[in-house]
């Protein structure tokens, strides 16, 4: 994560932070509390940006993870990972198994590690949630989330006193 933000440091804050909600290791999580600390910016502006760059993966892994998981199983590593993966999810979703989309939802709306939107879109394809749900419930998710990880990290921000860097 450090070697990330060290390279994407030359960039706006406002890419960053965008590139950081699209990543599976950070999302929201990361996003969020960047922007609104070493990005400076207000809590609207976070909030917007971390949840389109979180949402922009959302439809290409829903679309894809079915046909790429499928053609590179031939090879073993491939097959190994792939099955790791949905082996986890399938560990992982009872709630998305139980209440399908409105699971998927609830799951994406933990901000806790792997629970977000990269995860929330495999579990809907492993458990076979059509995208057209999907979708729609992921959103869902990522703006509860958003809204969570903001509420937490203003609180955060109020109570300890930390500041933005001043602009230069």
């Amino acid at each position: 994560m450090d070697k990330l933000l060290a390279t994407l440091s030359g960039s706006p804050h406002v890419l960053t932070t965008f590139v950081l909600a699209m990543l599976p290791v950070s999302e929201l999580r990361g996003a969020i509390p960047y922007a609104m600390t070493v990005g400076g910016m207000s809590w609207q502006e976070a909030f917007v940006i971390s949840v389109i760059g979180n949402f922009v993966p959302v439809i290409p892994i829903l679309l894809l993870i079915g046909p790429v998981s499928e053609w590179t199983r031939r090879w073993p590593a491939f097959d190994r990972f792939f099955t790791w993966l949905f082996e986890r999810t399938r560990r992982k979703g009872k709630m998305i198994e139980r209440f399908e989309a409105v699971g998927v939802c609830l799951f994406v709306a933990i901000p806790l590690p792997m629970t977000g939107a990269w995860t929330g879109a495999a579990a809907a394809f492993v458990f076979g949630v059509r995208p057209r749900l999907a979708i729609p419930a992921i959103a869902a998710g990522i703006l509860i989330a958003g809204t969570i990880v903001t509420l937490v990290v203003n609180g955060a921000i109020s109570f300890v006193g930390v500041h933005a860097p001043a602009a230069p």
